[in-house]
């Protein structure tokens, strides 16, 4: 099967952080196709840079799945544009923050994410209420600039540890989630260190992903994630007019 994985920010270095994530834990008859958005912001925190993401994502998933991709992932913890993806694909469409939650969910009744910027935490427990997980997962939130991941001259890295650690005391965590795609190359460092499992959401969507087409599966094309209404779309989003993207 071809699993497409979007970044649908347009730094290319944290798309290869991503593909290598996802390769690591894919089945051998699992192809990994890593893209990196075209058009919008090089990282994505708060919801403005989120709104400008989306149109480069769908045109990425929509030339996927063109191409013959069997599902997709959007790799941003933030599920950036996951609804309206789900309406405009034919394939299934993986949020990795909801792949995640739902992996955690499997091995422990509470459990803590860990994301980037204060500006994240409040977005993100949003959707941890959409996915009926108030109850067990709080957010915490580094206060680090995600693009700081990739600095080893930052000290980006230690504060993420530093707010693990407060996790496991505090929130008397069972389990991590990392909140940002960024951070899927340091799994198994941190799951060394702490003792603990710790979730990276692309991983744990790639797996939810192949587990959708062995299965057979793909999104209900009726009610909420029903095909757009064909009509005009104007000025720079005319070639976002539905049936338009797909056709292409």
């Amino acid at each position: 099967m071809r699993i497409l994985v979007v970044n649908p920010n347009t730094t290319a270095s944290m798309t290869a952080t991503i593909a290598d994530s996802a390769m690591r834990v894919a089945n051998a008859g699992t192809e990994i196709l890593a893209v990196t958005s075209s058009m919008g912001p090089v990282s994505i925190e708060g919801y403005y840079d989120e709104v400008f993401a989306v149109p480069g994502l769908l045109i990425e998933i929509a030339k996927g799945e063109k191409a013959g991709a069997d599902a997709a992932i959007i790799a941003c913890f933030d599920d950036t544009g996951l609804d309206a993806a789900r309406a405009l694909a034919n394939i299934p469409v993986v949020g990795i923050c909801e792949a995640a939650l739902a992996t955690t969910a499997f091995i422990a009744q509470r459990f803590t994410i860990v994301t980037t910027m204060e500006r994240s935490r409040l977005p993100l427990e949003h959707l941890v209420h959409r996915y009926g997980m108030s109850g067990r997962c709080k957010v915490r939130a580094a206060d680090i600039p995600v693009l700081s991941l990739e600095d080893p001259n930052s000290n980006a890295r230690d504060r993420l540890r530093s707010e693990i650690a407060t996790a496991l005391r505090d929130d008397k965590a069972e389990a991590i989630v990392l909140g940002c795609a960024g951070m899927a190359d340091l799994t198994a460092e941190l799951r060394r260190e702490f003792g603990v499992p710790v979730v990276d959401g692309v991983a744990a969507a790639v797996k939810q992903a192949e587990a959708l087409v062995t299965l057979g599966l793909s999104t209900a094309k009726r009610g909420a994630y029903a095909s757009p209404v064909r009509k005009p779309y104007k000025g720079l989003l005319e070639d976002f007019e539905p049936g338009k993207l797909i056709a292409k």
